[in-house]
């Protein structure tokens, strides 16, 4: 496996929005998977008090992830309207301008963690 990139973003339901949030992040998870093949994995998980969502994407390569966040900030205008960012992580190496321009987009007040040295390991498909 080349460079693999593992991408989670932890975030704060705002009050009442959970509801809202779930039908925004179902409407737009058809146009990511048939929009973005790069993004091998988008799942979202809500806690069990429901006041936090953390949505994890895996991606082959920095060029797809430099490609799904590609209109990272209409689609997070809408998305902040639900959920608040509370951190950002990176595991493996994106493009160097991925990182400064989610750094500029989310503020300093959000954490953004890189780990960028892959060691090694797979990603299993249906067989």
């Amino acid at each position: 496996m080349a460079n693999p990139i593992v991408y989670i973003t932890r975030n704060r339901v705002k009050d009442g929005m959970l509801d809202n949030f779930r039908i925004h992040y179902l409407d737009s998870v058809p146009s990511v998977e048939l929009g973005k093949s790069g993004t091998l994995v988008q799942l979202a998980y809500v806690n069990e008090d429901a006041t936090e969502i953390d949505i994890i994407r895996v991606f082959p390569d920095a060029e797809s992830m430099e490609f799904q966040l590609m209109g990272i900030d209409e689609h997070s205008k809408i998305t902040c309207q639900y959920l608040e960012p509370t951190r950002i992580e990176i595991y493996g190496s994106p493009n160097g301008n991925t990182i400064d321009n989610m750094r500029k987009f989310v503020g300093p007040s959000i954490e953004v963690q890189v780990n960028p040295q892959f060691i090694d390991g797979y990603i299993r498909s249906k067989s």
